[in-house]
């Protein structure tokens, strides 16, 4: 059987629904004129936005304001080959408001490696994938 038979293509929304039942991603960015990639902390705020926390003084912090970034989680089973992984591309913009940082300080969200002051940036998502992977032996049913 082919194995594509066995993929599901994810909706914007349930991307979104999956993002927020997990705490860590990787952002993909540009450092040096190079592919970077870092595992982050996030949430799914309210609205749609990806809320990236990272640490303040860092050259990663620098690097994503203002910029395109990909965003990527997931959550599989290596053992069964199954789970879901979702890619979001859009802007990224250091979060400046003062009330939307406090916010975002009350959540709880923190750096991956800790920082008593993070930053934190704020990805508009413009395009959203996923894919949800099935064991072998269950078909995608296909509306």
């Amino acid at each position: 059987m082919d194995r594509e038979e066995h993929v599901e293509t994810l909706g914007e929304a349930e991307c979104l629904r999956l993002l927020s039942t997990v705490p860590v991603g990787r952002v993909v960015y540009t450092e040096h004129a190079l592919p970077a990639v870092l595992p982050v902390s996030f949430q799914v705020a309210a609205d749609g936005r990806l809320l990236l926390a990272v640490r303040r003084l860092s050259t990663t912090a620098r690097c994503l304001d203002g910029t395109v970034v990909a965003f990527q989680a997931d959550l599989l089973d290596p053992a069964t080959r199954t789970g879901w992984s979702v890619l979001v591309h859009g802007r990224a913009d250091v979060v400046r408001d003062a009330e939307q940082y406090r916010r975002a300080l009350r959540s709880g969200l923190r750096p991956w490696v800790g920082d008593p002051d993070p930053m934190f940036v704020a990805l508009v998502p413009e395009l959203v994938s996923g894919r949800r992977l099935f064991p072998l032996g269950r078909r995608v049913q296909h509306s």
